[in-house]
């Protein structure tokens, strides 16, 4: 099939393996009328910071902009679940000519009372940019009379992405760190940033420090409390799991505190094997690289037989990769290796050139390498390569099976465990169920190749 025709103006953000140079363009606003698959700087930062399960989420602007990120993680807490509901302050037209500040007050006031949060966290929507309403003196003054951090995120904005909703997300938590007491925390202690336990994945990977002798202050955000991450700064080391996400939080925190922090991911056999070595390698202690290399022996022995069987099957196949971060587009890469498939596209909505040349480096000749794409140009893409299972998000569902390709859902809907030694085997799973189910014979394109052979 001929290679798909993109725009004119996005030709510098697509890129084929092979043809030199490598000369990615990224970081730029998306392209008005191309349909952007990125979500808006308030999504951004509501995804980072609903995880976190004792707080009040209130959402300053229109109903929609609350319906929309309802329980849009769907992150699972081991105790508290005030994160799942989802409040508004529903500002109407008439909120927007006499501005929303009393009726933002109103509501702070009937939530912490009636719930007794341990913070209230306010999101600002992009109407409240327009209108101009002070989140910060009114989350101000309710903090005072009511002795909670209630916290402004600041994150209104037509023409930003969800990147910088990422980084409002941390300026708000960066509030937090540092007003908890340290008192007991071991000195070979981390905190986990960047995971946010869509299916209970958190709980696996404290596991596994915990094995190694590694003790967790806190979780940000997956299965967050506030007291846990107003006492964060206590750590020894901050290990960051979605770069793009929680990355910011971390540099603020070296910077204020001198807490260093290591980039790692839990996804796939190697990254997560990897990610034991290098908390073990940052302290030092040879028992504890020792106990590492002892639980991923053990979680191997398992895992290993099971996923040649699903390799015999899979080898050849032909896989296409678009998610939000472009470090989980690493680990997605390797692990469709492990198992013999063919990575043929892969693409982020917010990589950074320093990411786009990574993935030069690790993927075939070939491959097209995308930076905030749109569903033409995706489609385009999977149909050109013939590709045989779609990894994306809730976004990209509808294009695979429009086309009739499978699809595997790894962003922050899915409700499946893909991290961790156990993950990687859940993913196997369903890589070959997806692939090798016979509804694709069926489809009009597939029947076609069938009939031709």
């Amino acid at each position: 099939m001929e290679p798909a025709r993109v725009l004119t103006e996005r030709e510098g953000q697509i890129h084929r393996k092979g043809a030199e140079p490598f000369a990615m363009e990224c970081n730029k606003d998306s392209l008005a009328g191309a349909v952007s698959q990125r979500a808006c700087v308030f999504c951004g930062s509501r995804v980072v910071l609903y995880p976190i399960a004792d707080a009040v989420h209130l959402v300053h602007g229109p109903i929609g902009c609350a319906v929309y990120t309802w329980d849009i993680r769907g992150a699972l807490s081991s105790g508290p679940e005030l994160h799942r509901l989802s409040f508004s302050t529903d500002l109407q037209e008439i909120d927007v000519i006499f501005g929303g500040e009393k009726k933002l007050y109103k509501a702070l006031i009937e939530l912490i009372d009636r719930h007794q949060p341990k913070a209230a966290f306010v999101y600002s929507t992009c109407i409240v940019g327009i209108i101009g309403d002070d989140l910060e003196a009114v989350c101000r003054r309710v903090s005072a009379e009511k002795g909670i951090p209630v916290l402004p995120v600041q994150s209104e904005g037509f023409k930003g992405n969800k990147r910088e909703g990422y980084t409002a997300a941390c300026k708000a938590m960066s509030r937090l760190v540092g007003t908890g007491d340290t008192g007991g925390i071991s000195k070979y202690s981390i905190n986990i940033l960047g995971d946010f336990n869509l299916a209970g994945e958190i709980w696996l990977i404290r596991d596994y420090f915990n094995r190694i002798g590694i003790e967790v202050v806190a979780n940000i955000t997956g299965d967050g409390r506030v007291d846990d991450i107003r006492r964060a700064h206590g750590a020894a080391l901050n290990v960051v799991q979605c770069s793009g996400a929680t990355m910011d939080l971390a540099n603020m925190m070296e910077k204020e505190y001198g807490i260093p922090s290591l980039r790692v991911s839990y996804f796939g056999v190697e990254d997560m094997a990897e990610s034991l070595y290098e908390v073990a390698r940052f302290f030092k202690v040879p028992a504890m690289m020792e106990k590492a290399r002892q639980v991923v022996r053990e979680e191997l022995e398992t895992l290993l037989p099971e996923l040649t069987r699903y390799k015999k099957a899979l080898t050849g196949k032909k896989a296409a990769i678009y998610v939000g971060g472009a470090f989980k587009a690493f680990s997605l890469v390797k692990a469709f290796r492990l198992l013999g498939m063919d990575v043929v596209m892969v693409g982020s909505q917010t990589g950074t050139q320093e990411d786009y040349e990574e993935l030069r480096q690790i993927t075939d000749d070939g491959t097209i390498i995308v930076d905030d794409s749109n569903p033409l140009e995706l489609s385009s893409f999977l149909k050109e390569k013939n590709v045989d299972i779609f990894v994306g998000g809730v976004k990209e569902r509808p294009i695979a099976y429009k086309l009739g390709v499978a699809f595997c859902d790894h962003n922050h809907e899915r409700k499946e465990m893909l991290a961790g030694f156990a993950g990687m085997l859940n993913f196997a799973r369903e890589v070959h169920s997806s692939v090798m189910s016979p509804v694709w014979g069926f489809v009009p394109r597939r029947a076609k190749e069938n009939n031709n052979d």
